[in-house]
Protein backbone atom coordinates (compact mmCIF):
# COMPACT_ATOMS: atom_id res chain seq x y z
CA UNK A 1 0.00 0.00 0.00
CA UNK A 2 2.72 2.48 0.92
CA UNK A 3 4.55 2.08 -2.38
CA UNK A 4 1.27 2.61 -4.24
CA UNK A 5 0.61 5.80 -2.28
CA UNK A 6 4.05 7.16 -3.22
CA UNK A 7 3.57 6.19 -6.87
CA UNK A 8 0.16 7.91 -7.01
CA UNK A 9 1.59 11.13 -5.54
CA UNK A 10 4.54 11.03 -7.95
CA UNK A 11 4.36 14.68 -9.02
CA UNK A 12 4.00 15.87 -5.43
CA UNK A 13 6.92 14.14 -3.70
CA UNK A 14 10.33 14.98 -2.30
CA UNK A 15 13.03 12.33 -2.67
CA UNK A 16 16.07 11.94 -0.42
CA UNK A 17 16.92 12.66 3.17
CA UNK A 18 18.27 16.21 2.82
CA UNK A 19 15.33 17.36 0.70
CA UNK A 20 12.84 15.59 2.97
CA UNK A 21 14.26 17.27 6.09
CA UNK A 22 14.21 20.66 4.36
CA UNK A 23 10.58 20.23 3.26
CA UNK A 24 9.55 19.02 6.73
CA UNK A 25 11.13 22.05 8.41
CA UNK A 26 9.31 24.41 6.04
CA UNK A 27 5.96 22.76 6.79
CA UNK A 28 5.37 21.33 3.30
CA UNK A 29 5.11 17.63 4.21
CA UNK A 30 1.95 15.60 4.69
CA UNK A 31 3.53 12.15 5.18
CA UNK A 32 7.00 10.57 5.21
CA UNK A 33 8.19 7.13 4.04
CA UNK A 34 11.41 5.59 5.37
CA UNK A 35 13.11 2.46 4.00
CA UNK A 36 14.07 -0.12 6.63
CA UNK A 37 17.17 -1.18 4.69
CA UNK A 38 18.57 2.37 4.57
CA UNK A 39 21.44 3.44 6.83
CA UNK A 40 19.86 4.03 10.24
CA UNK A 41 21.93 7.09 11.14
CA UNK A 42 20.52 8.73 7.99
CA UNK A 43 16.88 7.84 8.58
CA UNK A 44 16.86 8.51 12.33
CA UNK A 45 16.95 12.28 11.72
CA UNK A 46 13.87 12.09 9.51
CA UNK A 47 11.96 9.86 11.91
CA UNK A 48 12.85 12.06 14.89
CA UNK A 49 11.74 15.26 13.13
CA UNK A 50 8.54 13.59 11.90
CA UNK A 51 7.71 12.66 15.49
CA UNK A 52 8.45 16.21 16.72
CA UNK A 53 6.26 17.75 14.00
CA UNK A 54 3.50 15.11 14.25
CA UNK A 55 3.96 14.05 10.63
CA UNK A 56 2.85 10.47 9.90
CA UNK A 57 5.90 8.29 9.20
CA UNK A 58 5.48 5.01 7.34
CA UNK A 59 8.19 2.36 7.20
CA UNK A 60 8.73 0.35 4.03
CA UNK A 61 11.03 -2.62 3.58
CA UNK A 62 13.10 -1.63 0.54
CA UNK A 63 15.02 1.39 -0.72
CA UNK A 64 14.96 -0.14 -4.20
CA UNK A 65 11.17 -0.50 -4.24
CA UNK A 66 10.74 2.99 -2.80
CA UNK A 67 12.95 4.39 -5.57
CA UNK A 68 10.93 2.48 -8.17
CA UNK A 69 7.70 3.91 -6.74
CA UNK A 70 9.24 7.37 -7.25
CA UNK A 71 10.10 6.42 -10.84
CA UNK A 72 13.86 6.76 -10.28
CA UNK A 73 16.53 4.19 -11.11
CA UNK A 74 18.24 4.21 -7.71
CA UNK A 75 17.04 3.42 -4.21
CA UNK A 76 15.54 6.07 -1.97
CA UNK A 77 16.11 6.09 1.80
CA UNK A 78 13.33 8.60 2.47
CA UNK A 79 10.48 10.11 0.50
CA UNK A 80 7.98 12.75 1.57
CA UNK A 81 4.58 13.53 0.13
CA UNK A 82 4.00 17.27 0.03
CA UNK A 83 0.71 18.85 1.10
Amino acid sequence: MSYEKVAQANSNIVIGTKQTLKAMKSGEVEEVFVADDADQHVTDKVMRLAKELNIPCQRVDSMKKLGEACDIEVGAATVAIKQ
